[in-house]
C-alpha cells in the first residue's frame, strides 16, 4: 500500500472521528437545554438554588410598586410592608431552607402547620439570612401567618418584637441600586428631605412585568401546579402588596379583563387542597391563605 493512500486514510479516520465527537457534543448540549427549559417552565427548585435568578422575589414586589421616576412606593399603601414579609418566606422555601412541618395523616390546614428549618446555611443575602436566622432560632415554631406578622413588627407580644425585619424597603432599594436596576437621589418634599431610588433599567421592570402578565395569558394553566412556582408566588405577592395592578395598566380592555378574571379564579382555590398535593411548595399556598384570609 503506497504512503500516499495511508496518509489519505488516516487524514479521513479523523475526520470521521471528530464529527462524531462533535455530534456526541451538540446532542448533550442539546439535552442540556432541554433539561433547563423543562426545570424552568416547572419552576425547579434546584434552579433556585444555583440562584440562576437576577432578582428575588421581594425585590420584584418593591420594583412593581416603586414609581419609576419618583422612586419611592405610594404613601396610601400599608400592604407592601406584609407582602414584602410574605416573599421572603416564599424565597427561603424556595431556596430550600424552610418549609412547613408534614401535615400527617390527618392532613391539617395550612395555618395549623408551624414554619421549621430545613437548612442552616446562609444564602448570601442580609434579609434572607437574618429571618432565616431568627426562625432557626425561635423556641416555639409558629406558621406562616405568624412570621409574617412578627417579621413585619406586627405583634402585641412585646417577646416577639425582636424578630421584626427593619427598613426592608430601604434595604431592598439599595440591593436594586447595587444591580443597576435603580440609582439614589435626594428628594425635597418642603418639610423633610427622602432618599429615593428612581428607575434605571426599565427593562428589568418589564420583565417582571410580562412575567406576570404572561402567567395569566399565554402561560395560562388551569392547574395552578403546573404553574411556574416563582410566577405564581409573584402573582399572589403582588395581589396582597396591593401592586398587582401596575402590572396590568398596558394591557388592551380584553386582555384585562381576562387576567383580573383568572387573577380571581387563583384567589378562590382551596389554598388547604394545593398546598397538601404531591410537589407542591406548601409555603406558597400557606402565605397566599394568610393573606386571603
Amino acid at each position: 500500500m503506497s504512503e500516499g493512500l495511508v496518509q489519505r486514510r488516516t487524514a479521513a479516520a479523523a475526520a470521521s472521528a471528530a464529527a462524531s465527537s462533535s455530534s456526541n457534543q451538540l446532542a448533550a448540549a442539546g439535552s442540556g437545554a432541554a433539561n433547563q427549559l423543562s426545570d424552568s417552565r416547572t419552576g425547579s427548585f434546584d434552579d433556585d438554588e444555583k440562584g440562576s435568578f437576577r432578582l428575588t422575589l421581594m425585590e420584584e414586589v418593591l420594583l412593581l410598586g416603586l414609581k419609576d421616576r419618583e422612586g419611592y412606593t405610594s404613601f396610601w399603601n400599608d400592604s407592601i410592608s406584609s407582602g414584602l414579609r410574605g416573599a421572603i418566606l416564599i424565597e427561603l422555601a424556595l431556596r430550600r431552607r424552610i418549609d412547613l412541618e408534614p401535615p400527617g395523616a390527618r392532613r391539617r390546614t395550612l395555618d395549623s402547620r408551624r414554619v421549621v428549618c430545613l437548612s442552616d446555611r446562609l444564602v448570601g443575602d442580609a434579609l434572607l439570612d437574618e429571618a432565616l436566622r431568627h426562625i432557626r432560632e425561635t423556641e416555639t415554631p409558629e406558621n406562616a401567618e405568624c412570621w409574617i406578622q412578627y417579621l413585619s413588627g406586627e405583634t402585641w407580644n412585646p417577646l416577639k418584637l425582636r424578630y421584626q425585619l427593619r427598613n426592608v424597603r430601604e434595604r431592598l432599594a439599595k440591593s436594586l441600586v447595587e444591580k443597576s436596576v435603580c440609582t439614589t437621589e435626594k428628594q425635597s418634599f418642603v418639610v423633610f428631605d427622602m432618599t429615593t431610588h428612581p428607575l434605571v433599567d426599565g427593562q428589568a421592570k418589564l420583565a417582571v412585568i410580562h412575567r406576570a402578565q404572561d402567567c395569566l395569558l399565554s402561560r395560562w394553566q388551569a392547574d395552578p401546579q403546573r404553574m411556574d412556582r416563582r410566577s405564581l408566588a409573584l402573582l399572589y405577592l403582588a395581589h396582597a402588596s396591593d401592586v398587582l395592578e401596575n402590572a396590568f395598566g398596558s394591557l388592551s380592555d380584553e386582555d384585562y379583563l381576562l387576567v383580573t378574571g383568572r387573577m380571581r379564579q387563583l384567589l378562590q382555590l382551596d389554598f388547604d387542597a394545593e398546598g397538601a398535593k404531591d410537589g407542591a411548595c406548601a409555603m406558597i399556598w400557606a402565605v397566599a391563605k394568610a393573606f386571603a384570609k
